[in-house]
């Protein structure tokens, strides 16, 4: 079974992109699906949300330069079936790397065509920095999905439209033209107000059957588990947000036929 690669990309900070990132995987991990998360933000907030330490040369910057090989840096998580190449503040400097490079759209491809071509991996899921420089463009370019994640708040849906533009602009260049939109992820849903509801509902409008069924609620516990180093099942696996990242990777692997 070939391996699909998903971007998970918001240009925007503080939407859930990574708590998606970190959960989504531990799920499909959950249901005996061997899963990859790159963490390509300098933040490295995926990577200690999973419990890493930031360390110098952890991550993938020597293995773009082609100075590394990219599995080389493959880490086994504390969930069964979950791996991950951790990120680092040196990951900054690859922006800089990339814009002075040949072929600086498609490098972060080719650094994971190996891991591609061993099929050890049913999913490989790439966190991206909060914005659509170089990094992201990598990401996207590299994938066969983008998942966008989307905040139930005002203005939620200004720069949805710049994240799709740049989608079609990889498609129509040739950088990648199979690049598709595989879902837009609901996150930081509250039931109790009208603007959370109104803000899916326009959604749902807009895109129909692009957005998930699953809504990810608003949660302090999904917020406090990276603090431990801990997926949401590991802090607290009966929560709200752990029953909706289960029933999100279900709709995931679904619908991109991961088993």
């Amino acid at each position: 079974m070939p391996t699909t690669f998903f971007t998970i990309a918001n240009q925007k900070g503080g939407v859930g992109k990574t708590t998606s990132a970190i959960n989504l995987g531990a799920a499909i991990a959950s249901k005996n699906i061997s899963c990859l998360l790159v963490d390509l933000d300098p933040q490295a907030n995926a990577t200690s949300g999973l419990g890493f330490e930031k360390e110098e040369g952890q991550s993938l910057y020597q293995a773009i330069l082609e100075e590394e090989k990219a599995d080389s840096k493959v880490r086994e998580t504390s969930t069964k079936n979950l791996f991950l190449i951790p990120s680092e503040v040196d990951m900054a400097a690859v922006e800089t790397e990339l814009a002075n490079s040949k072929n600086y759209l498609v490098r972060l491809r080719e650094t994971l065509r190996a891991i591609k071509k061993s099929k050890r991996f049913k999913a490989v899921i790439i966190d991206c920095p909060p914005s659509l420089g170089m990094l992201s463009m990598n990401a996207m370019a590299a994938s066969d999905f983008l998942l966008i994640a989307l905040q139930c708040e005002y203005l939620a849906m200004e720069g949805l439209g710049q994240i799709l533009s740049v989608l079609r602009q990889l498609q129509e260049a040739g950088v990648n033209p199979d690049l598709e939109l595989g879902g837009i992820m609901m996150t930081m849903y509250d039931v109790r107000t009208n603007l959370s509801r109104q803000v899916a509902s326009d959604v749902r409008q807009h895109f129909g059957k692009d957005v998930f069924s699953t809504m990810i609620p608003r949660s302090i516990r999904l917020g406090e588990a990276p603090s431990f180093g801990q997926t949401i099942f590991e802090y607290d696996p009966l929560s709200a947000g752990a029953i909706a990242y289960q029933e999100l990777s279900t709709e995931v692997i679904k619908r991109f036929k991961l088993k």
